[in-house]
């Protein structure tokens, strides 16, 4: 089977808070949205909000009830600079500040943000994973 990654859900407590969350973000909402499930369309991949309780029972999990359950979502960015600039437009949005951007031990440069849910977004730069020319992170061989 060839590894993918289609479509992340997250379990959001208001759903038309959080699509006006990524909206301030300048996410545009994806015509297949319906009542009950927003989509944004990302490089080669979906973002979809779905609320809390309803993928908790499509899971038959209980509902999770901190933002932290162990998984950070990136946004990869071509330079520093863009991070910072990324950075600066979430916490304009109503992002959280978790951890300003900085240079990481492993030689790149990031920054954390929580969504209204308190899901957290890695914000990062690095040197040694470049983007192409659509934005998309393609390992090196």
């Amino acid at each position: 089977m060839r590894p993918r990654l289609s479509l992340v859900t997250l379990g959001v407590a208001s759903l038309e808070g959080s699509r006006a969350f990524y909206e301030r973000l300048g996410w545009r909402r994806a015509a297949a949205s319906q009542d009950g499930v927003t989509f944004f369309q990302l490089n080669g991949i979906v973002l979809a909000l779905y609320p809390r309780d309803a993928l908790a029972a499509d899971c038959a999990t209980d509902p999770v009830q901190s933002g932290f359950a162990n998984v950070t979502l990136a946004q990869n960015y071509e330079s520093i600079t863009a991070v910072d600039a990324a950075y600066a437009s979430a916490v304009a949005a109503g992002a959280g500040p978790r951890k300003p951007p900085e240079a990481t031990f492993w030689g790149g440069y990031s920054g954390c943000v929580a969504d209204p849910d308190g899901l957290r977004w890695e914000l990062a730069f690095n040197p040694f994973f470049p983007l192409d020319l659509a934005g998309n992170l393609a390992l090196p061989a």
